[in-house]
């Protein structure tokens, strides 16, 4: 039996091992900011065809086929050589599918290549401080005078805020509507009179999102992403591609290579922690979790390429999955370090320049925001598994 892809794969394969060997030692760090060089990079990778793969020429992408063995190839070289992918974030993950799929040709245009190209950076106004889980309570208000929106609320958890140019934001335009049918979805730069953005520290001890207010906000009627009314629809698009971003599995395999490498070198009484049974059992479990999310994950992009909804528990599942094995890897190698994983920021004794005690904190705040584990459950049981809803009890 022959369970090899075929000669077209083999080859295609080759091709990116080629390229990952001509460009690794010239790579951007991973976690490198915003500058000429990381930009010159994923121009790169798009000319290549390793990012934006399958966005239209004309907005800037490669223009290829779907073809999900030739994505997973790519992810695959990419992971087993902790090569730089290139940008990801809220616009080019989350915004940028939506606009294909809702935006008008207009919109396509001016948005999509300069977001995928790194030259646009966005942020998210979603959640609100009364509106964080029940999303669609949210209050923020846009009232159309003449042909302007204008804009006075708050949101919170506005993650990059602080560096964005544009926000993709929901608002209530519609006050007398049923909540799910009064919110509109506007897009509209950060330097638009009337916007305060106030920095919130998270557990990694930096700020990462913010609070951000609007005040007598002025938006063109035209930045609008779908029907006025109508934008808890786009909103569930963009929460959809929001959750499967999370955590990718191919990531999570990467970190968890890194905890081998470490429980082969970390030592307890002389003993290496790869050799521990207790260490090693916990090692194989997540081995198999993050096998098994790889695995959901070629379903989720076969479904994807072949307009097939059956998947749709499938994706429901990657959140609430994906955060916590994450969370759980980071925690695993901060035990395998022993009092070292206590160590963190400019602690001398730091491994991997404090990355696993960072992202340990990173992803206990992820299992809270893009709503919560709890969310996530009532979310795969109501919807996926048709469970009845959890009643309702009204205020007294």
């Amino acid at each position: 039996m022959d369970l090899s892809f075929g000669s077209e794969y083999t080859v295609f394969r080759e091709e990116v091992c080629q390229f990952v060997q001509q460009y690794k030692d010239k790579q951007p760090p991973p976690d490198s900011q915003y500058g000429k060089e990381t930009l010159a990079w994923q121009k790169l990778l798009i000319e290549n065809g390793y990012h934006s793969r399958t966005i239209p020429k004309e907005y800037g992408g490669y223009g290829a086929e779907p073809d999900i063995i030739k994505s997973r190839i790519i992810t695959e070289e990419f992971g087993a050589a902790r090569m730089n992918a290139g940008f990801g974030g809220q616009g080019i993950s989350m915004l940028v599918p939506v606009l294909l799929e809702m935006g008008t040709e207009e919109q396509k245009q001016q948005f999509i290549k300069p977001t995928i190209h790194g030259e646009l950076l966005w942020c998210q106004g979603y959640s609100e401080p009364g509106a964080g889980s029940d999303l669609a309570s949210l209050t923020t208000k846009a009232v159309l005078d003449g042909d302007e929106w204008v804009i006075n609320g708050q949101k919170i958890w506005t993650s990059t805020a602080h560096m964005a140019d544009w926000i993709f934001c929901l608002v209530r335009s519609e006050p007398e509507a049923p909540k799910h049918q009064g919110i509109s979805f506007l897009l509209f730069k950060m330097d638009t009179p009337g916007i305060e953005v106030r920095p919130l520290a998270d557990m990694t001890l930096n700020a990462n999102f913010n609070e951000t207010f609007f005040t007598d906000v002025r938006v063109p009627q035209h930045q609008i992403v779908g029907e006025r009314g109508q934008g808890w629809m786009v909103a569930n698009a963009i929460l959809g591609h929001e959750r499967g971003s999370l955590a990718p599995p191919e990531v999570a395999q990467n970190r968890l290579d890194g905890v081998i490498k470490l429980m082969q070198t970390e030592t307890i009484n002389g003993e290496k922690l790869i050799d521990n049974p207790a260490f090693r059992d916990r090692l194989m479990k997540l081995q198999g979790r993050v096998m098994a999310m790889r695995y959901n994950d070629m379903r989720l992009l076969s479904a994807r390429i072949n307009k097939n909804k059956d998947a749709m528990f499938a994706g429901m599942i990657v959140k609430l999955m994906g955060t916590e094995l994450r969370h759980e890897i980071e925690g695993l190698a901060i035990d395998v370090m022993g009092e070292i994983g206590l160590s963190y920021e400019d602690n001398p004794y730091t491994r991997g320049h404090g990355s696993w005690q960072y992202q340990y904190m990173f992803y206990l705040g992820l299992i809270i925001g893009g709503g919560t584990s709890q969310i996530q459950k009532n979310i795969i049981s109501e919807r996926g598994l048709g469970m009845p809803r959890e009643p309702k009890v009204e205020a007294k």
